[in-house]
């Protein structure tokens, strides 16, 4: 067996155990977030030898951001797993049940997923985040970073085993695959025998390969070209704050906006009140030639801009003749992530929500609200923007299945 295949093989193990674990799981999971406080310091050396390599490579600003670590960000991740452990237990809840005329009972119930294997990038937090969501509804894990935060990643993964072992349920609940190489990412989406299901969390060209390669089933999360469509009936200071925030509060996260529309009947004065605003970040703006006779400063957009997940302090801007002409780019261009209209018109808004066939889709709000915790769901693993099995944040229920159960007294067919 390959080191993959017996890390696969002792997951399978692991999860059925997990299976009927019932309240051990919070109490392994609280312990984990008391270790994550207590062994601090060691994930705070771990996780400079990353950035200072990071920063030696060229990595940019943004990327950076997302994968340091702070005192502040580790106890984020220790509350982060706190409120996973005391969510409701989503394993065993009975979604329907029936007596059939012959005497049968039937009963639907949820159940794990099985052995969950995660492709991700660079981001510390999402190794804690994934296990305890993993480990909370009932389902092993196998974990498999990017190398920029391979020290972290492992050394948060050891501090987790610790805990859950110490508490009784089987350390290789959770598994980090200590290879980075292209060719472990490759037999990973192979492991059909052991894995039930593979989430790639992190840039569009990890989500593209996984889905183009894997055998195993995929759930797509996390690419996120964002639009806020800027509308003839806009209160514009409200459209440059919520833009401001959508934009800048972290560019380098998936429902950060992308690309701005403009109607041009609010692009005059519109676009110096956003592009004043997003100066306080140094955005740079890359416009097209109408949103260019408005900002001759700004640089002029591409195609390929408004196909563009930037992650980084840039944002394309376009004037549109109306609200169809919105419609028609978001539906070419968008991910399926998140999209935002800002308008007073009741029927422009209804429109929008209406017709705009995203996972999360807003009217006068930012898009950075896209988020498990933000909708009341708790901690997620990833914005699902496909529409099998599950989309929108996936919390404890999508990390879910069902098998149904039936009792009868002889029955024959």
């Amino acid at each position: 067996m390959t080191v993959l295949e017996e890390m696969g093989a002792r997951a399978k193990a692991a999860a059925r155990v997990l299976a009927s674990a019932g309240r051990q799981k919070e109490v392994a999971l609280k312990a984990a977030a008391q270790a994550l406080l207590e062994h601090r310091a060691e994930l705070l050396s771990a996780n400079e030898e990353d950035c200072r390599a990071g920063a030696e490579n060229g990595m940019g600003k943004s990327l950076l951001d997302r994968l340091r670590l702070t005192e502040t960000r580790i106890q984020d991740m220790a509350k982060a797993v706190i409120e996973v452990a005391e969510a409701p237990d989503p394993i065993g809840r009975v979604l329907s049940g029936e007596s059939r005329p012959n005497g049968l009972r039937i009963e639907k119930v949820t159940v794990p997923l099985g052995v969950i294997g995660i492709i991700y990038e660079a981001r510390p937090n999402v190794t804690s985040d994934a296990a305890a969501l993993c480990v909370k509804a009932g389902n092993a894990v196998i974990l498999r970073g990017g190398k920029e935060a391979f020290r972290s990643n492992r050394a948060v993964v050891k501090v987790l085993r610790e805990a859950v072992a110490a508490s009784g349920l089987p350390a290789d609940c959770v598994q980090l695959v200590e290879d980075t190489s292209r060719a472990s990412s490759a037999e990973l989406m192979g492991l059909t025998e052991y894995l039930d299901v593979l989430i790639p969390r992190g840039g569009a060209g990890l989500i593209r390969s996984v889905k183009e390669n894997s055998r195993v089933p995929v759930i797509e999360t996390g690419v996120g070209n964002c639009h806020v469509y800027v509308d003839a009936a806009a209160d514009l200071d409200m459209a440059a704050d919520i833009i401001f925030n959508a934009k800048t509060s972290r560019p380098s996260v998936c429902n950060a906006i992308e690309t701005v529309l403009v109607h041009r009947d609010a692009a005059e004065k519109a676009l110096p009140k956003i592009q004043a605003r997003l100066q306080e970040k140094q955005v740079e703006l890359r416009g097209c030639e109408r949103a260019l006779q408005i900002l001759p400063d700004v640089k002029a957009a591409c195609e390929e801009d408004w196909a563009t997940e930037y992650l980084d302090y840039i944002l394309a801007v376009k004037v549109v003749d109306s609200l169809d002409q919105a419609l028609e780019h978001i539906a070419r261009y968008s991910s399926g992530h998140s999209e935002c209209i800002v308008t007073e018109s009741y029927s422009a808004a209804e429109r929008f929500l209406q017709e705009v066939d995203s996972a999360a889709v807003y009217v006068n709000a930012s898009t950075r609200f896209t988020d498990g915790g933000e909708f009341g769901l708790g901690a997620e693993i990833g914005i699902s923007t496909q529409k099998l099995h599950a989309r929108g944040p996936m919390g404890l229920q999508q990390l879910t299945t069902n098998k149904f159960l039936i009792r009868g007294s002889g029955q024959v067919r």
